[in-house]
């Protein structure tokens, strides 16, 4: 069966795929860029055990795959804590808990790259360390952040691929059902790395475009 015929035939499998891998990707930044902007605050605290375990998991996470963390949350939601976690829900979670720590090394280098006189600036106006912070260092640091969270949702687009290992209906899934369905190993697999490139490029795109308008600000 042709390329063209298996994406007609089986379009509503790959259209709950895109729906699906968009959203699982999409609440993950948005969590992850959440807790990612915690630990970078504790990474970057004199408060020295705040600081070892910001560091610690950050290491942690960004050392080990993102398909043994999906496992690790779904089985381990049931055989430690005898919850049996809805196969997207323990996806989103981990995947969540896996941008975080990406997310606080992009949010910890976008506070770092304020001019360090922003800082000098503002505490001879009389302004607190967390007024600086909030007031003056994180609205700049933001502006230059986006166009690296915009990369971390493309990459999410693709790594999220990972949890239809514990049977997530995402765009990987969609292929194995067709596979299975129409006996065809290899274009399934050929549609779903089309749809993926149309995607991931599309929103490259738009990062570049977000990218130049903020350059022209400045």
């Amino acid at each position: 069966m042709k390329i063209l015929e298996l994406l007609v035939e089986y379009r509503y499998y790959y259209i709950e795929g895109i729906k699906i891998t968009i959203m699982l990707s999409f609440f993950s930044l948005i969590i992850g860029t959440t807790l990612g902007g915690i630990l970078s605050l504790l990474r970057l605290s004199k408060f020295k055990p705040l600081k070892a375990v910001s560091t610690a998991y950050i290491e942690l996470i960004r050392g080990t795959p993102m398909m043994v963390q999906i496992a690790l949350v779904f089985f381990g939601s049931y055989a430690l804590l005898d919850l049996d976690l809805d196969r997207f829900i323990a996806a989103l979670i981990a995947v969540s808990l896996n941008s975080a720590a990406y997310v606080a090394e992009i949010i910890r280098s976008g506070i770092q790259s304020v001019d360090k006189g922003q800082w000098e600036a503002s505490r001879s106006l009389g302004l607190s360390s967390s007024q600086t912070m909030r007031h003056v260092i994180l609205p700049q640091a933001v502006k230059n952040i986006l166009p690296a969270l915009g990369n971390e949702f493309v990459t999410l687009i693709k790594e999220t691929a990972v949890a239809s290992t514990i049977g997530v209906l995402d765009l990987m899934h969609a292929s194995k059902i067709v596979q299975s369905s129409s006996y065809t190993a290899f274009d399934p697999l050929v549609i779903v790395a089309a749809l993926y490139f149309v995607i991931t490029f599309s929103l490259s795109k738009l990062v570049g475009l977000l990218e130049r308008r903020l350059s022209h600000s400045d």
